[in-house]
Order: structure tokens, then C-alpha cells, then sequence
């Protein structure tokens, strides 16, 4: 007998979380344990059924991606695939950042999202063919990128690193960084903290001095 896995579904149309219900337990690979229209029920939800995959909105009320944060820190364990109309490059790159292994966009039909959600649960990550060029453009743009420092040499950053020099660059403070990545405002200092000391620099307005001479 084949395994049936778990899905809470997240969404703030009633339609859509039917007609998600009604693919899904057509499989027969699948049953829906929960159901939220808005982040917050998405978190409680997901905490009191467990399930092995929370397909999440990325638009409804309270923020997806937020959810998408929320329940990966409690629920290691259990995969997150954002289920979306967004194309944008910055919501793809938060969803991932929050723990996400899926990014769905809802034109798909039903053959494909219970494909789709069989390849996240064997542990891969599932992204439209147009986000994957994005995504691997992003990635060789930070490969590339090195902060010059004293004595010629260069700094190399972490991923989340960059991702914070970059909202600083762009002038955010640390609570709009903490917000903006879905972390707390004490991670963002100590981000802050570790790129200085790689820089070698004192603070935040000579790090992006740096930055600024090597773009």
C-alpha cells in the first residue's frame, strides 16, 4: 500500500483552498489534515496536526513567507512549498531564505502540483523553470562579488551576510533588515557584527564605503 502523505493548506480564498483539496485527495497520495485562511491560523495549524507539507499563499493575510519562517523553526521536519501567482524575484528568494523547498505558481494544473509536492517529499526542491535562471543568475552574481580590503586582499561573505550588507546599502535600519528577512532584530546585529570584523572596518558607514568602491 502506497503512503499517504499529510498537507495543510493556506489560503485566504475559500476556492482555492477547495479546489487545492479536491487535486490533492484525488491522488489518493495525499489528504488535507488542516486548512487556514490567514498566517497566524497557518502556524497554529501546522503545530497542532503536524503535517509532512504546508502548501502556503504567499498574498494572504498576515504574510506567507512569514508563516513559511514560523513554521520551519518549529517544524523542521515538515517541507514547505509556497503555492503563489507571484513571479517576483524577491518573493522566490525570501520564500527559500524562510525555508521553503517548493515555489508553485497556481497556473499549474492538478497533475503537476501532486508531482510537484512528490518531489519536494524525496527531498527536492521545486521551482518554475523561469525563477531557476534567476535564481542561478543570483547565485553567480554573489560568487562573484568580493569586498576589497586592506593589503589587497579580499572578504567573502556568507549568502545571509550579503543579504544584510545590501539592506544596509539600501538604507535600511536593523529592525526593517530583521523584517524584511524574517529573522530578529539581534541576529541582524550580529550579522552587522561579523561583516565588520571580516571588513576590518569600524562601522556600518565604512563597510559600505567598501562596498561602494568595489561595484
Amino acid at each position: 500500500m502506497s503512503q499517504t502523505y499529510s498537507v495543510l493548506v493556506a489560503d485566504d480564498h475559500t476556492r482555492t483552498r477547495r479546489m487545492v483539496r479536491a487535486a490533492l485527495e484525488r491522488s489518493h497520495a495525499f489528504v488535507v489534515c488542516a486548512e487556514a485562511a490567514d498566517s497566524g491560523g497557518a502556524v497554529e495549524a501546522a503545530k497542532l496536526a503536524h503535517p509532512d507539507v504546508c502548501l502556503l499563499d504567499i498574498n494572504m493575510p498576515g504574510n506567507g513567507i512569514a508563516a513559511a519562517s514560523a513554521i520551519s523553526e518549529a517544524l523542521p521536519e515538515t517541507a514547505i512549498v509556497m503555492f503563489t501567482v507571484s513571479r517576483q524575484d524577491t518573493d522566490l528568494f525570501d520564500a527559500l531564505r524562510a525555508g521553503a523547498s517548493g515555489y508553485l505558481l497556481k497556473d499549474m494544473d492538478d497533475t503537476q502540483l501532486v508531482e510537484s509536492l512528490h518531489r519536494v517529499l524525496s527531498g527536492e526542491a521545486c521551482l518554475p523553470g523561469s525563477l531557476v535562471a534567476r535564481l542561478v543568475e543570483e547565485f553567480r552574481d554573489r560568487e562573484h562579488r568580493r569586498v576589497p580590503i586592506s593589503g589587497g586582499r579580499t572578504a567573502r561573505l556568507t549568502g545571509r551576510e550579503w543579504d544584510v550588507l545590501e539592506l544596509m546599502r539600501s538604507g535600511a535600519p536593523t529592525a526593517e533588515i530583521a523584517e524584511r528577512l524574517f529573522v530578529s532584530q539581534t541576529t541582524v546585529r550580529s550579522h552587522v557584527s561579523a561583516i565588520l570584523k571580516k571588513l576590518h572596518v569600524r562601522d556600518r558607514r565604512e563597510a559600505l564605503q567598501l562596498l561602494d568602491h568595489q561595484v
